[in-house]
């Protein structure tokens, strides 16, 4: 283990990923070959990459995304109706900066959820907060805050996100908690930041599933009026695959 008065000032300063960098020169014998202003860029380099990806895990961690998933391995192959053009214009991200929401909606199993986690990935990497919920679990996870005196917090951190993604909405009609709660989450993020919401259901039965005529007009109109919207078709991608490792 390379034992050096600089690789300590290093280390006390925070500064790893130069530590790791000068360690790495030192130990491989490149040192010598550098000039002074070379080997500085160097640690520079290595110290900024470092600070990054720590960056992107820490956001990584704090999304919980559903999938592992990424933009740059979207199958366009599939049959389902994803316009190739569209999506690639969403995951640059700039709907996100103009505080635009997304609907993806579609038939189970044609990869809404993994979408909305490619592009939850992308906008990680791009240095924006990203929160992934599915919506049935987020609102027991609220119901169950609203009697412990958590409630409000978690109002407020499903706002701070810059894009905040609401999977699986619509699997039941809302309930009065829910219908509140949703309202409450979309006011917060209003013209302020971006959601992301899936759904089997197509748009225009989200008005019957809020239920309530006053609570749905007033979530649609902070939700979907200012909405991009990816509408997939096609049989479920699981069943197709299954049907393929089958017959290979």
């Amino acid at each position: 283990m390379l034992k050096h008065p600089t690789l300590d000032q290093l280390h006390t300063l925070g500064l790893y990923g130069m530590a790791k960098a000068f360690a790495d020169l030192s130990a491989g014998g490149q040192a010598k070959d550098l000039a002074h202003a070379d080997w500085l860029a160097l640690l520079l380099d290595r110290e900024t990459s470092w600070r990054r990806d720590k960056r992107l895990s820490a956001r990584l961690r704090a999304a919980k995304l559903r999938q592992q998933a990424s933009v740059e391995d979207v199958d366009y192959r599939a049959v389902r109706g994803l316009d190739r053009a569209l999506f690639q214009k969403l995951s640059e991200g700039e709907w996100i900066d103009a505080h635009d929401n997304l609907a993806l909606v579609g038939p189970s199993g044609v990869g809404k959820s993994w979408l909305a986690c490619a592009i939850g990935q992308k906008a990680c990497r791009d240095n924006r907060s990203v929160l992934y919920h599915r919506w049935p679990k987020l609102c027991e996870d609220l119901a169950l805050a609203r009697g412990d005196g958590r409630h409000p917090r978690l109002i407020k951190s499903l706002g701070r996100a810059d894009l905040l993604i609401l999977d699986d909405f619509g699997l039941e009609p809302l309930d009065a908690g829910a219908r509140h709660d949703l309202l409450e989450i979309l006011e917060e993020r209003y013209g302020r930041r971006s959601t992301i919401v899936t759904s089997q259901l197509p748009l225009s039965a989200w008005h019957e599933i809020v239920g309530d005529p006053t609570y749905a007009d007033a979530i649609l109109d902070r939700l979907v009026h200012n909405a991009h919207r990816i509408e997939l078709t096609g049989e479920s991608l699981r069943r197709t695959r299954g049907k393929q490792s089958k017959t290979a």
